[in-house]
């Protein structure tokens, strides 16, 4: 039996699909940003990238989770 995969990263197979860049891709984007505040992060995917609230919202959490060794 697999575990469903929970929390921000269930949201990934949908943002890569939607949007046409891997993961990975989004997460250098993000991490080469000079914004480092979550909501500054999430309003600039959405207003430079086009993406969707919960989409930009689950990217910038799993993001800085890992930069924070979360």
């Amino acid at each position: 039996m697999t575990d469903a995969v929970k929390g921000p990263a269930a949201y990934f197979p949908s943002i890569e699909k939607k949007y046409g860049r891997t993961i990975a891709e989004w997460k250098d984007l993000i991490r080469s940003s000079s914004l480092t505040k979550h909501m500054e992060l999430v309003s600039w995917l959405k207003s430079e990238h086009g993406l969707g609230h919960g989409h930009a919202n689950a990217l910038v959490a799993h993001t800085l989770a890992e930069n924070s060794g979360q």
